[in-house]
């Protein structure tokens, strides 16, 4: 990496410091925005509410300040329609837009650099890397790494920021941070009292609640019905995987996806993981033919985030992926082997 020093001064490896005060971090972190004058952030391939609303808030936080800003992320080409009116300030840009050696890069939500896809090589030429997540297995790959994992959202990392910058937090900013907080929190289910309190915080500084996750999380369309038709259909249950604790798994197909958003396709695990009888629920989507995205949710007992390590991905304790080719039921099984060998330990 290109580090300036007028930046930062990187710490004895020349990347990120050897420390695990958080406080320090997000101090670093903030000397270092306050002095850019033009900042790249991105999020993840495919990326959620969290990964996205995470960087339009810091982006346009720093927008606001006079900053040139670029929010982006490298797949797929279009802003997943649900999160398009989060950016309230056209920061969003294309893959293609991003340059090739940006003075300031912030990487958000991504467990490593290779969930940022065709703009991963952006780390190694960025003047300085800065990292906000909330991932456990994060290597911590920039100069300047603010990752919490005990988080339940990047988006927590980021207000945590804002506050360190001394940002006003209006509704257009707020509203990013909840976007983020409440569907990574599945609308709170997994959320400590002190992120009941800040979503309090969220709302008092104008945000409306219902507005802000019914078309994140309750609102499809008519065809979305038919696609769950065919797809639950075909689901399994297996009650004696994952070491007797239950795996219940579904497949959704290119041709099942036809004509559909992402998001639907996202939201088929949401419901297949309230099967009472499996403790690990996973979707195979279909991106390319015999090319797969694997959502796993587990219910307490079964860490998905070391099964999705066994087999190239990461995430979270209950919630991780990874990607896999070839046919489903060879994904499946080596699935199945991942299980028995987590559950096994």
């Amino acid at each position: 990496m290109h580090n300036d020093p007028s930046l930062i001064d990187p710490g004895p490896s020349g990347g990120a410091r050897p420390s695990d005060d958080l406080g320090a971090d997000l101090a670093e972190a903030a000397r270092v925005l306050s002095a850019a004058t033009d900042v790249t952030l991105l999020a993840h391939v495919n990326p959620d509410a969290d990964a996205l609303g995470s960087a339009l808030a810091l982006g346009l936080a720093l927008h606001r300040r006079g900053v040139a800003v670029r929010v982006s992320f490298g797949a797929p080409d279009e802003v997943p329609e649900t999160l398009r009116g989060l950016d309230v300030a056209g920061l969003l840009v294309p893959a293609s837009a991003v340059p090739a050696a940006p003075p300031v890069l912030v990487a958000l939500d991504t467990g490593s650099v290779g969930r940022l896809g065709p703009l991963a090589d952006r780390v190694s030429t960025a003047g300085v890397v800065v990292v906000l997540d909330h991932h456990v297995s994060n290597p911590r790959f920039g100069h300047v790494n603010v990752v919490d994992d005990r988080a339940e959202a990047t988006a927590l990392v980021v207000l945590r920021l804002l506050d360190e910058l001394g940002v006003e937090l209006d509704e257009p900013v707020a509203r990013c941070v909840y976007a983020g907080l409440v569907t990574d929190t599945r609308s709170f289910r997994h959320a400590s009292a002190t992120t009941h309190e800040v979503a309090a915080r969220l709302l008092a500084a104008g945000v409306d609640a219902e507005a802000v996750a019914r078309p994140l999380m309750d609102s499809h369309p008519f065809g979305y019905l038919g696609m769950l038709a065919k797809v639950l259909s075909r689901a399994c249950l297996e009650r004696e995987a994952a070491g007797g604790l239950g795996f219940v798994h579904a497949v959704v197909t290119l041709e099942d996806a036809s004509g559909l958003r992402p998001e639907e396709v996202e939201s088929v695990v949401d419901l297949v993981r309230t099967t009472a009888e499996a403790e690990v629920a996973a979707v195979l989507k279909e991106l390319r033919p015999s090319s797969w995205s694997v959502s796993l949710r587990a219910v307490s007992r079964v860490d998905v985030r070391e099964v999705a390590q066994l087999l190239g991905g990461g995430g979270h304790r209950l919630a991780a992926g990874f990607t896999a080719t070839g046919p489903a039921d060879a994904v499946l099984a080596n699935l199945r082997a991942a299980l028995e060998t987590v559950a096994a330990s």
